[in-house]
């Protein structure tokens, strides 16, 4: 992989691991998926960490074009066709969007991407 494309890879990384750390701290105090809906600051929440999501989806899609479809494959433990998948859900079916798959991703799978992400960062890096 050229130099280019590893300073590509690692400013999307980085990207995509701010936005972690930002759905990490919006969903600090939300305890369900009725949190998101019971006002406008739940609202705002539920809007917010979709679009960060909407964005860490289409950076793995770049991150995967970049690399042939070759670095992501070495951590199998993230189901990235999923993750990817999200970002089409939330672009392209908006309306639809469901808090409580929201809540069980913040809930269950950002600490695990972020801690991923992070891997990744520093496999490139040495």
């Amino acid at each position: 992989m050229s130099d280019e494309r590893k300073l590509m890879i690692l400013s999307t990384l980085e990207d995509i691991k701010h936005s972690l750390e930002l759905i990490q701290k919006r969903s600090k105090h939300i305890s369900s998926s009725d949190d998101f809906l019971k006002n406008d600051d739940g609202l705002e929440k539920l809007d917010s960490i979709s679009m960060r999501l909407v964005a860490i989806g289409e950076g793995f899609k770049n991150i995967d074009k970049l690399s042939d479809n070759r670095l992501l494959s070495n951590y199998p433990n993230i189901p990235w066709k999923k993750v990817k998948g999200v970002r089409d859900i939330l672009s392209h079916h908006y309306f639809d969007l469901d808090a409580e798959a929201i809540f069980n991703i913040c809930d269950n799978e950002i600490d695990k991407l972020l801690q991923t992400t992070i891997e990744i960062i520093d496999d490139i890096q040495n």
